[in-house]
């Protein structure tokens, strides 16, 4: 697994080098673009209209546009100079409650993994994190960007997530209603919430729209006729008012329920 960014953990005058790595991989079946008339994969070329011709990697450079048409160029090396060692550090800022820190502020999830001869000082903050019950408010540099991050405690180790800025979060497109909602309505959302709760087991879902799409492509490849996919629940679907909908999918959830139990006992 490649190293996503590599750095040091500063906390106080402590520093503890890590690697930060993804913590998810991309499964989904990917497509390339073809002429439909000859099947051959369509290809992008980067293209100057004043040389007239194809350009390479290396005759591309950065431009930012400060005026129309006008362009300040950066390299790769000035960039990479104007970060200081300290901008690669992961400077803890702050420490926060894991619950005032909302949902909609993260980002995408890294593995903080010690380097070597930092596992004393790694499993320190770790452990000290864990037993508060706190995540560290953190910054460093990621590219281009100075990233803001949290840094979790989790079962095995740290999880470094990076955070959106309050100025990156856009309001709500529209301001929700708050309809009056009747007791012994939310008490039948409570008794249909309850009937199906149980702990989460992410090993029991997948994507099966992506395991059909690959049954698909394999019926194509073997020259057989794609089957099309149904939902059998849609045409079942008639109207009914609020209550009534809970009260069949509260019967409907216990009939599951006593299934799943028979099929165990059996």
């Amino acid at each position: 697994m490649a190293v996503a960014h590599k750095g040091a953990i500063s906390f106080g005058l402590v520093h503890i080098p890590i690697q930060m790595y993804r913590t998810t991989q991309d499964n989904d079946i990917s497509f390339n673009q073809l002429c439909k008339d000859t099947k051959e994969r369509v290809k992008y070329k980067k293209y100057c209209p004043n040389c007239q011709k194809e350009l390479k990697s290396d005759d591309i450079v950065k431009g930012y546009q400060y005026e129309k048409d006008k362009y300040v160029i950066m390299t790769n090396d000035e960039i990479e100079e104007l970060k200081a060692e300290k901008d690669r550090t992961i400077h803890i800022l702050q420490f926060s409650e894991l619950e005032g820190i909302r949902d909609i502020f993260y980002e995408k999830n890294y593995y903080a993994i010690p380097e070597k001869h930092a596992e004393k000082a790694y499993e320190l903050l770790y452990a000290a994190m864990k037993d508060l019950g706190v995540v560290a408010i953190a910054k460093t540099v990621i590219g281009t960007k100075e990233t803001l991050l949290a840094l979790c405690p989790e079962e095995e180790g740290i999880l470094v997530k990076t955070l959106f800025y309050d100025d990156e979060i856009v309001d709500m497109p529209k301001t929700l209603t708050h309809p009056k909602i009747e007791k012994a309505e939310k008490d039948m959302a409570k008794q249909l919430i309850e009937s199906m709760k149980k702990p989460f087991e992410p090993e029991l879902y997948h994507d099966e729209f992506q395991e059909r799409l690959k049954e698909a492509i394999e019926a194509k490849i073997h020259g057989d006729d794609v089957v099309h996919g149904s939902d059998a629940r849609k045409d079942n679907i008639t109207p009914m008012d609020l209550m009534e909908a809970l009260q069949q999918s509260i019967a409907q959830s216990k009939s599951k329920a006593k299934g799943r139990r028979r099929r165990v006992t059996h």
